[in-house]
C-alpha cells in the first residue's frame, strides 16, 4: 500500500523521476523492500536521539539503491526531529582526508524538516532563540528588560558552551560574536561569523576580529567544530544529526598516498563515533562491495577492515540489520513492477490507472532490463524515467495514445550514465517486446 502523500509531494516525486533523479521527499511511497531495515534503524535513531552515536555502512552495487536508501533514511530521521546532511566524497572537491572540506559540505547541505539546505543559519538563530526562551521560562526576568535579558542569555550561553570552550575555544568565541552581532544589527559581521562557523575559508578579517578568532578551519579543528554543531543542534531542539558520506568507493581511484590518508581518517572518525565522542551523530557511509572487499578499499587498512567486518551469507533475507554493514540486494523484475505500481498510484491519473495495467508495467520492466544487458540492478532509474516521461505523461495527455501500439523503448547514449552505457553495450541485439 502506498502511504498518503500531499499533492505537492506527488508533483515533486513525479518531476524528479521524470528527470531521472532520486526525489528529495516522499520516499516512503517508493520504499520497496526496505521494511526489514526499519525496526533496527529506528532503534539506532532512538539511541542517537538519547545522546549516543552510531555508525553504519551501506553496501550495494550500482543500481541497488544506496542513494535512495540514505535519502529515505534522512527523510525518516527529519520527521523524528533530526537534522541531516549528505556529502558526496570526491578527490578534488571533498577529499575524505581533509575533514575541513567534509565539514564545510556538511554545513552547506544541512537540512531539517522545516528548512532546506542550508539550514545552518536557521539552526544558529533557533539556538539563540532557545536560549532566550529558557531564560524567560525561569520567570525572574521580564521580556521588556532588554539589558537584564541580554546579561542572563550571555550567562546561560557561557554555561552551555562550557564543554565547547574547553575543546574548541574558537567555535565558542564565534558563537558569542554571532549572537552579539545579531543583537546589535551588525548583519555583515554576523554573516562573516556564520560563514566562519560553517568552515568557509577566506572570511573577512574584520568579522573574525570582532569575535577574536583567527585563521581558517583545518582537519583537526573540523572534528571539534562537528562536536560544537551537535551541541547547537541539541540545544536548539533537534534530536541529533544524520551525516551521510556518499560514494566513498571513489577512494579506490585516487592516488595511493591520498587513499591511505582517507582510509585512516575514516578509521579515526569511526573510532570517535564508537567512543561516543560525537553524541547525537548517526554516521552512514555508502560504497560498492568492491570497496568493502577489494584490495584498493577497506581491506587496504586492516584496522578499518576489522571494524567493518560483517559475515554475509548466501541468503540476503537472513542478513542482520543491526550489523555494522547493511547489504542492499538490489532489484528484481518483480520489485521493479511493484515500484511501477507505486509510481502509478502517486501519479494519480484515471487515464493512467485504466490504460497502463500491471502486465504492461512488467513488460516495460523486462524491456528496460533487456536493453541494459539483463542487469536488473542497473535498470531502476531508466525504467522509472521512461515510465513517467514516455508512458504516463503521454497516456495522461493524449486520449488516443496506446503505449502498446505507439511506444517502443529506446535508449540514447546521452541519456545514460557511464555504468548504464556499459550495461547497454553488453546487450547484443536484444529485442524489446512491450
Amino acid at each position: 500500500m502506498t502511504p498518503e502523500i500531499s499533492a505537492r509531494r506527488r508533483r515533486d516525486v513525479i518531476d524528479a523521476l521524470r528527470r531521472g533523479v532520486v526525489p528529495s521527499n516522499g520516499l516512503d511511497a517508493l520504499a520497496v523492500g526496505l521494511d526489514r531495515f526499519t525496526a533496527a534503524l529506528d532503534d539506532d535513531l532512538d539511541r542517537v536521539g538519547s545522546g549516543g552515536s552510531v555508525f553504519k555502512a551501506v553496501r550495494g552495487e550500482y543500481g541497488a539503491g544506496k542513494t535512495f536508501f540514505t535519502r529515505w533514511l534522512a527523510e525518516r530521521a527529519k520527521r523524528r526531529g533530526f537534522a541531516a546532511a549528505e556529502v558526496q566524497v570526491s578527490e578534488l572537491e571533498t577529499p575524505l582526508h581533509r575533514m575541513e572540506t567534509v565539514y564545510r559540505r556538511l554545513v552547506e547541505h544541512l537540512s531539517t524538516e522545516q528548512f532546506a539546505p542550508s539550514a545552518f543559519r536557521p539552526v544558529l538563530d533557533g539556538w539563540i532563540f532557545a536560549l532566550e526562551e529558557d531564560v524567560l521560562a525561569r520567570g525572574t526576568i521580564s521580556e521588556d528588560d532588554a539589558e537584564a535579558l541580554d546579561r542572563a542569555v550571555a550567562d546561560l550561553l557561557e554555561r552551555r558552551l562550557g564543554d565547547i570552550s574547553r575543546s574548541t575555544p574558537g567555535f565558542a568565541a564565534a558563537l558569542r560574536g554571532y549572537r552579539a552581532a545579531n543583537a546589535t544589527g551588525d548583519h555583515l559581521t554576523a554573516d562573516g561569523l556564520a560563514a566562519w562557523l560553517g568552515g568557509q575559508p577566506h572570511v573577512a578579517a574584520s568579522a573574525r576580529r570582532v569575535a577574536g578568532v583567527k585563521g581558517d578551519l583545518d582537519h583537526f579543528g573540523a572534528l571539534s567544530f562537528l562536536r560544537g554543531l551537535l551541541t547547537v543542534l541539541r540545544d536548539s531542539g533537534h534530536r541529533g544529526l544524520l551525516l551521510v558520506l556518499d560514494e566513498v568507493e571513489t577512494l579506490q581511484r585516487v592516488r595511493s598516498d591520498a587513499r591511505d590518508k582517507a582510509l585512516n581518517a575514516l578509521r579515526q572518525l569511526i573510532d570517535e563515533v564508537h567512543a561516543d565522542r560525537f553524541p547525537g551523530l548517526l554516521l552512514v557511509i555508502t560504497g560498492t562491495p568492491a570497496f568493502f572487499d577489494g584490495p584498493q578499499g577497506i581491506q587496504r587498512l586492516a584496522p578499518l577492515a576489522q571494524r567493518l567486518a560483517t559475515d554475509f551469507g548466501p541468503e540476503p533475507r537472513w542478513d542482520n540489520p543491526r550489523a555494522a554493514q547493511l547489504r542492499l540486494p538490489g532489484f528484481t523484475v518483480n520489485a521493479l513492477v511493484e515500484l511501477g505500481q507505486r509510481v502509478r498510484a502517486i501519479y494519480a491519473s484515471p487515464a493512467v490507472d485504466s490504460r497502463v495495467d500491471d502486465e504492461y508495467l512488467a513488460a516495460l520492466a523486462r524491456a528496460a532490463t533487456g536493453a541494459l544487458g539483463g542487469k536488473v540492478g542497473v535498470a531502476p532509474r531508466v525504467y522509472l524515467k521512461k515510465l513517467v516521461a514516455d508512458v504516463f505523461d503521454r497516456v495522461d495527455q493524449f486520449a488516443d495514445w496506446d503505449p502498446r501500439r505507439h511506444y517502443e523503448l529506446t535508449l540514447r547514449a546521452d541519456e545514460l550514465t557511464e555504468v548504464e552505457r556499459n550495461a547497454a553495450a553488453s546487450a547484443d541485439d536484444v529485442e524489446l517486446p512491450i
